[in-house]
């Protein structure tokens, strides 16, 4: 809409942002009240428009609208005209501060204390109230300063008094985003030691402010305090937060700054996991929750602390990032770290500690390598292969896996691998290739280029007897890492494997472009030697071809006791003598 005034009337017209600002500019400023009422009224809808809110500030539009609330009285909240052009003032005053254009902290300490007086007095219009708390709530948010400022003006007793007011109870969050601001700055400042704040500008402060929040993983670092919206845990994530920081600071230190030196993905984000830990006490807790008269749940631990939910998330949340780091998490494993996280807890509590002391012994000594030992054994037991005749069913069918294993060995040798030659000066730049032949007495091998994949047979000039090779060496005992000792990495050592043929002093050395490709090659060549094999794949491979074939064999009996011994055979008879005699059939 662009306006055009004539006559003391308003008109809708269609005209530069420009012309459209100088022509409001001066209908606010014009002696008939009923101009500048509308003039007020149709600011607050046009600044909406980014465009026209650039032209009407950049004529210092809306300081004209901070010295009409400058130079307003307590009448205004009196007089039912006054009142409406207060209303579309304030209304204007946000819309136009709502683009960003001018920074909050320029408003001088006499508005602030009239939008408080707004708030403060006693015969308050509600649509006044309602633009008051919303202008003081974005102050609040803007910098610690002002919501000082606005904490010492605005009264507890008017805001309580507020909530008898329908308009204004959606705007009462400024209470608690008062202190939960101050809580959340307490946080920032406790794990960063940064420059002085006051001498930085406003938009340095405010970046500066957002990439410490960041850094204490928070998902909203320009207003963190969204990140606290969601209800269980709510604001209690924020209290465990800062009892936490309170409590044991070089804790809560050494957990963000060991955090925020990681790289972006391995970090452990303390906010978040707070927020998600808190939740995860509550909901073990039954935090929240009415009394169950059913319930059997008994915790003697409640009984030998204070403030035991505080002191759990203290102990718990320094369990959290031990984990992390065993588990070599990243952000994408942050739900299954949760879970672990979840498990420790509960598998501790349901021992029933007596002290809080106990519960941390215990839950730091059930480690991620405990919890998935657990898990193995808990999933045996109820798939029931521990028993007796489950046991000696998987005995017999291993023979019969292990062939197939075998096979798939053997056939994968028979495809072949590229691998790379490693020279003494550690250039990786030649490839060769080595594979069986269809009727394993050959290992065929030669030189390649990088765009050869699968090089036929008859491509490979060299080639070594099967009948020939002597003996499977790995790791260090390997010829060519002896000839490097003290200059190859773990990384490599565990992908090198050797081969000697006909006498000790020949080898064929390799280096497989993963763990996998090695435990395929160790493996096949074990079998080639009539040995057994030993690689982490094979064992890994063999329990789940296990699993899935005892699965198989006992679908028939789901939902049928597995006795652990079979059924006693019972004694001979007496006498045989209830058996037919055929031969007096036959007379």
């Amino acid at each position: 809409n662009r306006l055009d005034i004539k006559n003391g009337c308003i008109l809708r017209l269609t005209k530069a942002p420009g012309r459209c600002a100088e022509d409001l500019f001066k209908g606010i400023q014009s002696a008939d009240a009923g101009v500048r009422c509308d003039s007020l009224k149709e600011l607050a809808t046009v600044s909406t428009d980014v465009t026209f809110a650039q032209e009407f500030i950049s004529r210092d539009g809306h300081l004209l609208l901070v010295k009409i609330v400058e130079d307003s009285n307590e009448l205004v909240l009196l007089r039912t005209f006054d009142n409406v052009i207060m209303t579309h003032t304030l209304t204007a005053f946000m819309e136009l501060m709502d683009h960003g254009i001018v920074s909050w902290e320029n408003l001088s300490s006499v508005f602030i204390k009239k939008i408080a007086g707004f708030v403060n007095a006693k015969p308050t219009d509600a649509s006044i109230q309602q633009v008051s708390l919303d202008i003081l709530e974005n102050m609040v948010l803007s910098s610690n300063s002002l919501f000082l400022a606005v904490k010492h003006e605005v009264t507890m007793e008017r805001l309580i008094a507020h909530l008898q007011v329908a308009a204004a109870v959606e705007h009462l969050s400024l209470v608690p985003l008062q202190e939960q601001r101050e809580i959340l700055h307490n946080l920032r400042q406790a794990a960063f030691e940064t420059e002085s704040e006051n001498s930085l500008s406003h938009e340095r402060r405010r970046s500066l402010c957002a990439k410490e929040f960041k850094k204490l993983g928070f998902s909203n670092n320009s207003n963190p305090g969204q990140d606290l919206v969601r209800t269980p845990p709510g604001l209690l994530a924020l209290d465990t937060m800062n009892y936490f920081a309170t409590r044991y600071p070089d804790a809560y230190s050494r957990f963000v700054l060991e955090n925020s030196s990681r790289e972006d993905k391995h970090e452990c984000p303390f906010a978040r996991s707070s927020i998600q830990l808190t939740l995860i006490l509550c909901e073990i807790l039954r935090i929240g929750e009415p009394p169950s008269e059913t319930g059997s749940d008994y915790h003697p631990i409640f009984f030998s602390q204070d403030r035991l939910l505080e002191e759990l998330f203290c102990g718990c949340i320094q369990l959290l990032n031990k984990t992390w780091k065993e588990m070599r998490a990243t952000q994408e494993d942050f739900d299954k770290v949760m879970q672990v996280v979840r498990e420790q807890i509960t598998r501790t509590l349901s021992s029933k500690p007596t002290s809080l002391e106990l519960f941390k012994n215990k839950v730091n000594a059930l480690n991620y390598s405990e919890i998935l030992k657990l898990r193995q054994t808990e999933r045996l037991h109820q798939e029931e292969t521990l028993a007796p005749p489950v046991l000696e069913l998987k005995e017999r069918l291993k023979p019969e896996l292990l062939e197939l294993i075998r096979q798939q060995r053997l056939n994968r040798l028979c495809q072949g691998t590229k691998f790379r030659k490693i020279s003494s000066r550690r250039r990786q730049d030649k490839l060769w290739y080595c594979r069986l032949s269809p009727n394993h007495k050959m290992l065929h091998y030669g030189d390649v280029e990088e765009d050869v994949e699968n090089p036929p047979i008859e491509a490979l000039q060299e080639k070594i007897p099967v009948a020939d090779i002597k003996s499977l060496l790995t790791g260090k005992d390997c010829p060519h890492m002896k000839e490097n000792k003290g200059k190859q990495n773990k990384e490599v050592l565990d992908l090198a494997f050797s081969i000697t043929y006909d006498v000790e002093e020949y080898s064929l050395n390799f280096i497989a472009p993963s763990r996998t490709d090695f435990c395929l090659w160790t493996d096949g060549l074990s079998v080639l030697l009539g040995r057994e094999m030993s690689s982490e794949s094979m064992r890994s491979e063999l329990e789940i071809l296990l699993s899935m074939e005892i699965k198989l064999r006992l679908l028939d009996l789901e939902n049928v006791t597995i006795p652990d011994s079979a059924p006693v055979i019972p004694k001979p008879p007496s006498n045989y003598n209830f058996c037919y005699d055929f031969s007096q059939t036959e007379q």
